[in-house]
């Protein structure tokens, strides 16, 4: 008997998500930063058994917008709801009233919902963890509550096998050993991004976007051209640094996550371009990759 089905986890920003698929498939196919609103698509990523295959939707971080990208972000993330066979809603804190926007709307699936406290690590103790969870278990009827630690691989084990159960039987939909849907392209621009959110502070990591413009592989060697998208020439300024010592950075960062996810070389030249107010714009957001 053979399991298969999708599964979407979403949540507020900065709870852990993306951390948590890369644990789950041993690979980083979904990028990570300190920086809340870091997952900008819905990410699909592969755990794939002898019994099972779970497909996991990562969603960008359900929050209050402040601009129409963070707007087309948070409908990004709503969307996974009506197409996933289970749900897990990941928090990392007691309740509060910000959370019911997330909980109004899994009152209108009818698909199984899991509670995921993430982050117990940083808790201090089991009693710390027991007021998270009654500060949630009576705002919803949930099919199973999971405290887990996405950095220290805790309970991750337990949660899947809940998972299992849940899931519908079936045939895979993905071959054994496909871990994600992205495109080259795609991870390659994510991981010019995570580096952007690494090494850059204040409003910088909020307006970038990068576009892969070309990119041509020969003789096991990709050539990329990508640009970096900022809304300010001041930004730009940032980003290339003096003697373009912040641009040699990036790239440098850049290429050895590259060749080492995609194992490949790469030769990658980065360009940075300034696109006014480019997250205000929705023609600009869906030329860019988003919402769309």
């Amino acid at each position: 008997m053979f399991k298969a089905g999708y599964v979407s986890i979403i949540g507020r920003v900065s709870v852990g998500k993306s951390t948590f698929l890369n644990n789950v498939l041993g690979e980083k196919v979904s990028i990570v930063s300190e920086k809340p609103q870091t997952t900008r698509n819905q990410i699909l990523g592969i755990k794939t058994e002898s019994d099972y295959q779970i497909v996991f939707i990562d969603t960008p971080g359900i929050h209050k917008p402040k601009y129409q990208l963070g707007e087309v972000l948070s409908n990004e993330a709503l969307s996974a709801l009506s197409y996933g066979d289970v749900i897990l809603y990941m928090v990392d804190r007691e309740y509060s009233y910000s959370e019911d926007y997330v909980i109004r709307h899994l009152k209108n699936v009818s698909v199984p919902v899991l509670l995921v406290i993430n982050k117990i690590d940083l808790l201090k103790s089991k009693m710390d963890i027991d007021k998270v969870i009654l500060s949630y278990i009576d705002k919803f009827d949930f099919k199973g509550v999971y405290p887990i630690s996405s950095k220290n691989s805790k309970h991750i084990d337990k949660l899947l096998l809940g998972i299992k159960e849940l899931l519908p039987e079936g045939l895979p939909f993905y071959e054994k050993d496909k871990l994600t849907t992205q495109s080259d392209f795609m991870r390659m621009s994510e991981i010019i991004r995570e580096k952007v959110l690494t090494l850059t502070k204040e409003e910088i990591p909020h307006s970038v976007a990068v576009i892969i413009e070309y990119a041509q592989m020969e003789d096991d060697i990709y050539t990329v051209y990508a640009n970096i998208i900022v809304e300010r020439d001041s930004q730009k300024s940032i980003l290339i640094g003096k003697h373009a010592s912040m641009l040699k950075e990036i790239g440098t960062l850049a290429r050895k996550d590259i060749n080492k996810i995609l194992d490949t070389r790469v030769h990658l030249n980065l360009y940075v371009k300034v696109k006014k107010d480019w997250r205000r714009n929705i023609k600009d957001i869906n030329l860019f990759g988003y919402g769309n």
